[in-house]
Formats: structure tokens, C-alpha cells, sequence
């Protein structure tokens, strides 16, 4: 009773801290910390022994390591290779390196500070890959080397489980001798795969989620079971059960079926650390700990960045990685207590190390802060660069915008041998898009000289194909005031856009994800068994019946409980309109069938 009362606070704990830790910021994981060290025995003391908490939640990072061997796909791991394995090997041993001279200078012996050098040489999968998500910066080049650099040191983690026995002072037993292990582990990868892919296909003929996930839980903890068995770790067995399923068929049912669990753990295992993080020690070494934990921060920083330097990368690309990565990781937790328990570390010098860990985690949101107000400083310090100079003949066409709805265009019209000039105001955009042979030129649109060395006035067609809204309304009324003789096809974001462009008097524009929309429904709608005939009808009359309602809303856009009453008013128009379609499509058909007999 008391466990389900103890599993009960920290459900609810975690609940009400965890999301207020997200919407500053600063990352779940941090908040699984901080709430575990808030009612953990060095906190408020509602739980005063976290030790089987921390035995049962490390099944969420056996969890993680079998998410990651799913997605670990051959062909993917080909296609990151030079990332993976060039930048991944030297920032692990650049900052490995680094770390173990510092732990040898502290009075460590040769084996533990190689080891903790390494340790500490990881960083967190769990915080900086959501991180540079939320921030959208997956897609930046730092974002792509962050994940190339996670994803080797993932890999590392699997063989250095393997190996801190052998820095223990310990001898293997005749079960757990490393040859054992190892023997196992070949045993698995040769008749692995044709054996779950036996049992995955026969749970498939059950037609039953729960027995699969069952079946997806059976072979993580059993194959983890039996490498623990083999003195092996058991996230290495279940690092080897999701590499041995990557390329199977089942491989997105098992990641489906395994998430809730992993998530779930994995949050409970941050939590348990956070409750073994031995608080006193800041208390009674404060310069120490706060020293240690800067000096992490620190050398994977200058390693890192120096690295990314030497082999040509930009300053600012540099700086943003190193920031990203310098903090410890969470496998650290799980290393750092397989250290103590093989006796490579003592008590006291394992728990500083976790404590100087989950310290850098939590300044990891101030580094990336701090990186975003250096950017800024840059920016601004920068001389603003010129608008390029614009041709001098004239173009037919001039395009605003050269994103991804103007290079569609841009590309179409070059094909057609159409002269147009491009125009664009990211400088870095266009850059980038230069490196791939279309020609554009940066500039702000909405500044009428730039208009006029563009020679809107010679033009034809004005293509307005800017992202901003607010940017887009202001060139559209600029052109319109200016140059009134040329046509205007704008590109819309949503309804409100489009009514406001519609304000200005521009009638051909279109909202960007209509066509796509409409012909994924007559797709869905032909999936459902309705004739491609009947469906393109139907498409049809939404389309006529939307372009017309949006027409009527435009006079009430401003006014919300006019637009809301419309809009309930229109869906059941839309109904009718919708039936009376069906209705005379039967009719033609039964008289189409007449006519035939």
C-alpha cells in the first residue's frame, strides 16, 4: 500500500512541476530532476528510500536503448556515417581525452579517470534533442551534427557498459566471464532475427494489441535478462533486441506499442536520480561541486568548439553546437552506479559526480540562452548588408518570396523560358538557394526603390510569395498603391490572411495548403468506397462552397460571435448542398444504367 501511495505523489508531483519546467524552457527532464530531488530523502523527505524506485525506473532507460536499436536502420546509419562516425569519434575522444587529464590531476587512478572521462564526455540525448525540436533547430546544421554526435554516443554507451568490468577491481566468475558474454552476444545477432520475426508474425495472427505489446515487452526484458545473465548489461540486451528488429515490418508497431512505457519510466527514472542526488555533498563541498561543474561545462565546450573549428566549420554553427552538448548525460546516472558497483569508484566520488551531472543539465537552458544573445549581438553589431544589385532587363515576372511555394514557381517558369526576377529578405535563404543554381536576389519587397530597380513597372505578374503575413499585407498594399496596372497571384496562410488580401483587392489568391487539402480528401473519400466520379463532384462543390463563404465572412471578419453564428450556419448549408450532389449523381446513374439496358 504505501509503494502505490509513494507511486501515486510522484505521479502527481510530476504532473503539476514537470509542465511548468517545459514552458520555461528548460526541458522535462530537468523537471523530472528537480522533483525528484524535492520529495526525495534530501527534499521533503516523502521518499526517504529511493534505491528500488531506481531498480524498477532503470527499465526506462533499458526502454530508451531499445528505441534507439529500432531506429538504427543500416541505411540510415550509411547515410549519417560521415557525421556519426567522423565528428561523433572526435568529440567523444577529444572531450574523453580532455576530462581523464583533469580527473588525473585531481588524484583519480589511471582506470577511473579514463573512465569518467568518458562518462562525462557523453551528453544528453534526452534534453537536447526535444530542445533543438521546441526551437525548431533539428534542420540547422548545428541540429543535424547534435543528433549525428548523440546518436555515436548512444552507440558508445553499449560497449562501455560491457567493459566497466574490466576497470573493476572484481574477477568474473565462470558464468559471468566476458567470453561468456560475448559468446552470447554472437549466438543472439546469428539467430536473433529469424526467431523474433517468428514470434512477431505469429502475435500478428492474434489481432490483439495488448498480446503484442506483451510479445514487444517479452523479448526487450528477456533478451536484457539474458545478457545480464551472460555478465553482460541489460540495456545492452535490449540495445541488441531493437538493432536485431530495425528492418523488420513490425518495426513502427513495436516503437508504438513500447513509447508509453518508455516515456513513463524513463520519467520515473530521472525522478529516482533526482531523489539519489546527494544534496548535503553541495552543502558541504559547495566550491567543489559548483567548480566541478563549470569545468565540465567548460572543456566540452572549448573541445567541442575547437574541434568543430579545425575541421572548417563556421563560428556561429561552432558556438551553438558546443553549447548544446555541454552538459552531461543521463547515462551517466546508469555509468556512474555500474562504476560503484564494480568498485572503479568510491561512494562519495560517484555521487559528486552524478551531483556535478545533473548540474550541468540544469544550466544547459542558460547556455542555450546565453547562445541566443550572443547570436543577437552579432547580428546586431553586423554592418546590414546590402541589397543586391537587380538586373537591368526586365523580367515578365516578379516573385516575392522565394520559399517553398516561389522556387515551385521560379522552377516552372524557367522551364517555360519566362524571364522573372526573384526576390527574397532571409540574406542566409538566399545564399543557400544560390548554392543550388536558381537565381534570386536579396531584398525587401516592401520597399518601394527596391520595387522599382526590380522594373515592377515593365512587369506583368507580381507573384506575392512571402511567409510573413504581416510583411506579405504590406507589400500587397504597397504594389496595389504603386503599380496598379500589374496582376497580383498571392500566396495566403490561412482564411484571415486571405480575407485581408481579398480587403485589398486582390481576387487571385489562394490559400497554401487548400489543393493539397481538397485532394487529400477525394483520396480519402475514394478510399471509402465512393465512386472517383461522385468524389470529384463532392471536392468540387466544398471548394465552390468555401471560396463563397469566405466572400460572405469577409464583411463580418472583424466581428468574432457574427463569424462563429456563419459558421455554424455554413457547415449545415455545406450538408445540404453536399446531399443534393449525391442525389442527382444517383439519379444520372440509374438513368446512365436505364439507357444501357
Amino acid at each position: 500500500m504505501q509503494s502505490l501511495t509513494t507511486f501515486a505523489a510522484l505521479l502527481l508531483a510530476s504532473v503539476l512541476f514537470v509542465p511548468l519546467f517545459k514552458r520555461a524552457g528548460l526541458g522535462t527532464v530537468l523537471g523530472y530532476l528537480a522533483v525528484g530531488m524535492l520529495i526525495g530523502p534530501f527534499g521533503v523527505k516523502l521518499v526517504r528510500d529511493p534505491d528500488n524506485l531506481l531498480h524498477t525506473a532503470e527499465l526506462g532507460v533499458i526502454l530508451l536503448l531499445f528505441v534507439i536499436g529500432l531506429e538504427l536502420k543500416p541505411s540510415r546509419l550509411w547515410a549519417l556515417r560521415r557525421s556519426v562516425f567522423g565528428l561523433g569519434v572526435l568529440q567523444l575522444a577529444g572531450a574523453a581525452l580532455a576530462l581523464a587529464a583533469a580527473g588525473r590531476y585531481l588524484g583519480l587512478s589511471m582506470s577511473a579517470a579514463a573512465l569518467v572521462g568518458i562518462i562525462l564526455a557523453l551528453s544528453s540525448t534526452a534534453f537536447v534533442l526535444p530542445t533543438l525540436a521546441e526551437r525548431r533547430e533539428l534542420s540547422t546544421r548545428h541540429g543535424r551534427e547534435a543528433f549525428a554526435i548523440l546518436l555515436f554516443q548512444d552507440l558508445s554507451v553499449i560497449p562501455l557498459l560491457a567493459l566497466i568490468p574490466l576497470f573493476g577491481t572484481g574477477k568474473p566468475t565462470a558464468l559471468t566471464h566476458p567470453a561468456v558474454g560475448l559468446g552470447l552476444l554472437v549466438v543472439v545477432a546469428l539467430i536473433g532475427r529469424p526467431l523474433l520475426d517468428a514470434l512477431f508474425r505469429h502475435v500478428a495472427r492474434v489481432n490483439s494489441r495488448e498480446m503484442f505489446t506483451a510479445a514487444a515487452l517479452v523479448t526487450v526484458l528477456g533478451l536484457a535478462l539474458m545478457m545480464q545473465a551472460g555478465g553482460l548489461s541489460m540495456s545492452l540486451g535490449a540495445f541488441v533486441a531493437g538493432v536485431l528488429l530495425a528492418d523488420s515490418e513490425f518495426r513502427h508497431e513495436l516503437e508504438a506499442s513500447i513509447a508509453p512505457f518508455q516515456g513513463l519510466l524513463l520519467g520515473l527514472f530521472f525522478m529516482a536520480v533526482g531523489m539519489s542526488t546527494n544534496l548535503s555533498l553541495l552543502v558541504k563541498f559547495p566550491w567543489q561541486i559548483l567548480g566541478l561543474t563549470v569545468g565540465l561545462i567548460v572543456i566540452k565546450f572549448v573541445m567541442l568548439y575547437g574541434l568543430r573549428r579545425l575541421i572548417g566549420g563556421q563560428r556561429a554553427d561552432a558556438r551553438l553546437l558546443a553549447l548544446a552538448l555541454a552538459q552531461g548525460g543521463e547515462f551517466a546516472f546508469v555509468l556512474f552506479d555500474a562504476a560503484q558497483s564494480f568498485r572503479v569508484l568510491g561512494e562519495v566520488q560517484a555521487d559528486k559526480l552524478t551531483l556535478v551531472v545533473a548540474l550541468s543539465m540544469a544550466l544547459s537552458p542558460l547556455l542555450l540562452m546565453l547562445g541566443d544573445r550572443l547570436a543577437r549581438a552579432e547580428v546586431e553589431a553586423r554592418p546590414p548588408r546590402a541589397f543586391d544589385t537587380l538586373p537591368d532587363e526586365a523580367g515578365e515576372v516578379v516573385i516575392a518570396g522565394f520559399g517553398r511555394v516561389g522556387q515551385i514557381i521560379g522552377r516552372l517558369l524557367l522551364a517555360r523560358g519566362v524571364p522573372f526576377t526573384a526576390l527574397d529578405a532571409d540574406a542566409e535563404h538566399v545564399d543557400e538557394v544560390r548554392k543550388f543554381g536558381l537565381k534570386v536576389f536579396y531584398g525587401d519587397a516592401a520597399n518601394l526603390d527596391l520595387l522599382h530597380a526590380a522594373q515592377l513597372r515593365e512587369a506583368k505578374v507580381f507573384v506575392l510569395a512571402i511567409d510573413d503575413v504581416e510583411a506579405s499585407l504590406r507589400t500587397a498594399e504597397l504594389v496595389r498603391r504603386h503599380f496598379p496596372h500589374v496582376q497580383i497571384v498571392a500566396r495566403a496562410r490561412n482564411r484571415f490572411h486571405a480575407s485581408r488580401l481579398m480587403d485589398l483587392g486582390i481576387q487571385r489568391q489562394i490559400r497554401e495548403t487548400l489543393p493539397a487539402s481538397l485532394e487529400m480528401a477525394r483520396w480519402t473519400l475514394e478510399l471509402l468506397h465512393e465512386p472517383p466520379a461522385l468524389a470529384e463532384q463532392l471536392v468540387s462543390r466544398f471548394a465552390r462552397h468555401d471560396a463563397e463563404l469566405l466572400a460572405r465572412q469577409q464583411a463580418i471578419a472583424h466581428d468574432e460571435s457574427q463569424l462563429m453564428q456563419s459558421s455554424r450556419e455554413s457547415r449545415a448549408e455545406l450538408a445540404q448542398i453536399l446531399e443534393e450532389a449525391r442525389a442527382a449523381f444517383a439519379r444520372k446513374e440509374r438513368g446512365a444504367q436505364r439507357a444501357g439496358s
